[in-house]
């Protein structure tokens, strides 16, 4: 007889509660692109400072999310939801009204820490809180559901505030939010840490800030610029430190990472999906913004709006995986759907420069359908497989291959696209050395160039059809990759134990070396 504790009406008004800053983390990730020519006119900031306003936010979320989760697990889930609830709001009043790029800066590096708290605090929450597997998938659809629609909606609630406020508008979306977070959290969510837990390692902490900082960094520069000497010495130096860091972590009595739980089948396999996934639609989320804007000649708000029914797929995707997990095989009901999107995928291999935004929509749409059940049903076996004192640090992992993945699919598919650009553009010999160079370095330069010509769409006609080819390259090499690991996380997830033993054998040094 199945003894597991079921989550009754607290739980699920807890889940409210964790869904809100789910959805504001994931909205203030996508609509600071849209304030950035308003605060640019405000505060005129230098290139660089402009660059640490986009980039620090992030940068600092994915370098602390793995310290985050464990810090969690040590000194309480709840206590450092609501320690970082309170810092996401400060914060965000701060970047509302900060008088200078300085200042902005550091409030956005302030929300970054902040946010690292919360993304894996509410999902390690979840877990406690819904501890039946089918109440526990539906939860975390939920959860996934937010995040991913605030991505994609954040551009048209930020089009909205622009169009009739100032710019720190975008900001101050996140204080009654999280003035709620801090009034409801005592009586709705439970505390859990790990009653065993040691002292945190700082060196560790060091130690990992300095791997992911610099990988992140480099990646992101890889897609901007190409291979250049510091972005190559950031990413040698992230990675030789992160071999320091697993070797201490190996190493130390009490490790801020247990390494262990990579022997998990159901776990590792499940992160590795997680990356994949983040890999390919991070790539393809990036080039489909381009060609809305750039090619198609959309507004931002337009853009976004094209962009809604692919939040109402992820959601529905998300929200149905659950269901016909109960019905079929969790794998099978994974590998399906990333079948579905690697064929949503393949649709832009038909997209023209001409008049394609419709089926960019469409593919998009069923890429994000697809991709619903990987991001609950690999991420419910993350924190599932996992004993319930590591649930923090799972759920961090979780989140950092997310981070990662984007970064990646961005720099590498970002790269891709731009390589084919440059090899098949065709521009008229008679351009000016300037524009041309310009032009044919990538279709945001095209773009810029072109306002200089009395005729732009000598250099707009081919620079778009340059895109789109790179676009339809793309396409290809991301549905491939999808599909490839369908198969590939079929097999192996087919062939895991079950998960109801795995929580108590992860945690345990005997079980972990077999």
């Amino acid at each position: 007889m199945d003894t597991t504790p079921r989550a009754g009406r607290r739980e699920w008004i807890g889940l409210a509660v964790l869904a809100f800053p789910t959805l504001l983390l994931s909205l203030d990730m996508s609509v600071l692109h849209l304030a950035v020519p308003h605060l640019a006119a405000d505060l005129r900031p230098s290139s660089t400072e402009l660059l640490w306003i986009i980039d620090s936010y992030g940068f600092m979320i994915a370098g602390l999310l793995v310290t985050m989760g464990t810090l969690g697990d040590r000194i309480g889930r709840r206590k450092l939801l609501m320690i970082g609830g309170a810092g996401f709001g400060i914060a965000s009043i701060a970047a509302a009204f900060a008088p200078s790029p300085a200042m902005l800066i550091a409030a956005r590096v302030l929300l970054g820490v902040a946010g690292a708290t919360l993304m894996p605090s509410t999902l390690a929450l979840i877990s406690n809180m819904f501890q039946d597997t089918r109440q526990r998938s539906t939860a975390i659809a939920v959860w996934m559901s937010c995040f991913m629609g605030g991505m994609v909606i954040g551009p048209v609630v930020g089009g909205v505030l622009l169009e009739n406020f100032r710019w720190g508008s975008v900001f101050l979306m996140g204080v009654p939010v999280m003035i709620l977070l801090l009034v409801t959290a005592p009586a709705l969510l439970p505390e859990y840490r790990d009653e065993n837990a040691g002292k945190l390692d700082l060196v560790s902490v060091a130690l990992s800030l300095g791997t992911i900082l610099p990988i992140v960094y480099a990646l992101k520069e890889l897609a901007k610029y190409g291979p250049q000497l510091p972005n190559m010495i950031a990413l040698v130096a992230g990675l030789a430190l992160g071999v320091i860091f697993v070797r201490r972590q190996r190493r130390i009595a009490e490790p801020m990472l247990d390494l262990r739980l990579f022997r998990v089948r159901t776990f590792s396999t499940a992160l590795g999906i997680v990356l994949v996934g983040a890999i390919t639609m991070g790539g393809i989320f990036m080039l489909v913004s381009q060609y809305f804007q750039l090619v198609a000649g959309l507004s931002a708000l337009e853009a976004g709006v094209l962009m809604l029914p692919q939040a109402g797929a992820v959601v529905v995707g998300s929200l149905i995986a659950p269901r016909l997990a109960k019905r079929f095989r969790p794998e099978f009901v994974l590998g399906f759907g990333m079948l579905v999107a690697a064929a949503g995928l393949l649709l832009f291999v038909l997209v023209d420069a001409g008049n394609g935004a419709t089926l960019v929509t469409i593919g998009i749409a069923c890429g994000s359908f697809g991709m619903g059940p990987q991001g609950v049903l690999c991420t419910e076996m993350v924190v599932g497989s996992v004993p319930p004192q590591k649930a923090g640090a799972a759920s961090a992992l979780s989140e950092t291959s997310g981070e990662f993945g984007i970064a990646m699919g961005i720099a590498v598919f970002g790269s891709l696209a731009t390589a084919v650009y440059r090899g098949v553009v065709e521009l008229p010999s008679d351009l000016p050395p300037g524009i041309a160079a310009e032009a044919a370095d990538g279709i945001a330069g095209a773009v810029t160039a072109a306002g200089r010509l009395a005729d732009p769409e000598i250099v707009l006609g081919p620079a778009r059809d340059a895109f789109t080819s790179g676009f339809q390259v793309v396409s290809i090499v991301s549905a491939a990759i999808v599909a490839l690991f369908a198969v590939i996380g079929m097999a192996l997830l087919r062939k895991r134990s079950g998960t109801q033993a795995e929580p108590e054998e992860a945690g345990r040094p005997e079980a972990a070396a077999v």
